[in-house]
């Protein structure tokens, strides 16, 4: 799912993608995938494929989210969970940071 989900995103040209490995932090999801679109459509469109491209070559149906506004799309795969963003909504949220948290705390006290 982790690959198919990256390989979508790949094809349909998503800037910024990232992965974050969920295993030990959360039992929602295995990875959390982060990517921007340059607009609206460019977004829906993303989340359209890989909605479609996930049911066709898995047969699995998901849940998404945020679909008619597009500033952010939340895709709920099971295994991956895949928010797609525009570049403002991406930076003002800053998921990255949230769930990268434990990381830095670590790396605090030396710094």
């Amino acid at each position: 799912m982790h690959e198919l989900v990256l390989r979508s995103l790949d094809d349909d040209q998503a800037v910024d993608v990232v992965t974050i490995p969920l295993t030990g932090k959360s039992s929602i999801a295995d990875h959390m995938v982060i990517a921007s679109g340059r607009s609206t459509r460019q977004v829906a469109s993303m989340a359209q494929k890989l909605t479609e491209r996930i049911k066709q070559e898995l047969g699995r149906n998901v849940r998404i989210e945020g679909l008619p506004i597009a500033d952010w799309v939340l895709i709920d795969a099971d295994d991956v969970i895949v928010h797609l963003f525009r570049p403002e909504v991406r930076s003002f949220y800053n998921l990255e940071r949230m769930w990268a948290f434990e990381e830095k705390v670590a790396a605090a006290p030396g710094a």
